[in-house]
């Protein structure tokens, strides 16, 4: 285990655990300046694995709500309490 404050050099595998997931990353070059988000961009090259898409469990769902008439008509058919 290293401390926060330690050097890196080109070549190095960072590991973050980030709430429910580990980003995986390794360092290419170390940059002279603070610069833009592209310039930090080309320093790692990003080794997380993909992640399984996010299924919606209500996506599925045949129709829409029912509508006042569509509840009515069904306690119709479901009888007197």
């Amino acid at each position: 285990m290293s401390k926060p404050g330690r050097s890196i050099a080109p070549g190095v595998v960072l590991i973050f655990p980030k709430e429910d997931e580990v980003r995986i990353v390794k360092v290419l070059a170390i940059g002279v300046r603070r610069g833009p988000a592209l310039e930090a961009q080309a320093l790692y090259e990003d080794l997380t694995p993909a992640r399984a898409p996010y299924i919606d469990p209500l996506e599925h769902r045949v129709g829409g709500r029912p509508t006042k008439k569509d509840r009515r008509d069904m306690d119709t058919l479901k009888g007197p309490r």
